[in-house]
């Protein structure tokens, strides 16, 4: 019988692992893996997926000016942890840029991870059915199990009132 698609044959490997690309779904979802880490006492380990700009159709690569992808995906992930509270140290925290598409990055990553945490940008059904959705393709085909955060929305909420 085959395995269902992204089953893979690894055991977990005692780690989360995090998709963070500066939005505020990630960063909630940063925050949240930020506490699980700790409350299960694993490490964390933090991935930004970068891919180089193209300035053609032809798909030529090329570093506009003086942006570098990888530099500017390091940079995020610092950010992301500083705002957070935390450092990358290493032992409890590990951080990587990884080039590549994010659902593939992501999925490539978090091959034997205990858990995989990817940020929701709220979108909503049709949206996110529209434009395809990072946390919809690895929620259906990770290896291990997937949480999905939503941002927390600082909008007032309107509570009708009784009808009397």
């Amino acid at each position: 019988m085959a395995a269902p698609t992204g089953a893979g044959a690894h055991a977990p490997d005692g780690r989360i692992v995090v998709g963070v690309d500066g939005s505020p779904g990630s960063l909630a979802a940063l925050r949240w893996a930020l506490r699980e880490a700790s409350a299960r006492g694993l490490p964390l380990h933090a991935v930004t997926a970068w891919e180089f700009p193209t300035e053609s159709t032809f798909g030529d690569m090329a570093t506009i000016g003086d942006f570098h992808p990888v530099v500017a995906a390091e940079e995020l992930l610092v950010s992301a942890l500083a705002d957070a509270g935390v450092a990358a140290d290493g032992e409890t925290v590990t951080t990587a840029p990884v080039e590549g598409h994010p659902a593939e990055v992501l999925m490539h990553v978090a091959s034997g991870a205990a858990l995989l945490v990817v940020g929701s940008r709220g979108y909503g059904r049709i949206f996110g059915a529209l434009l395809g959705s990072v946390s919809h393709y690895v929620a259906a085909h990770a290896a291990c199990p997937v949480v999905v955060i939503k941002p927390v929305t600082s909008r007032p909420i309107h509570r009708s009132r009784p009808r009397r």
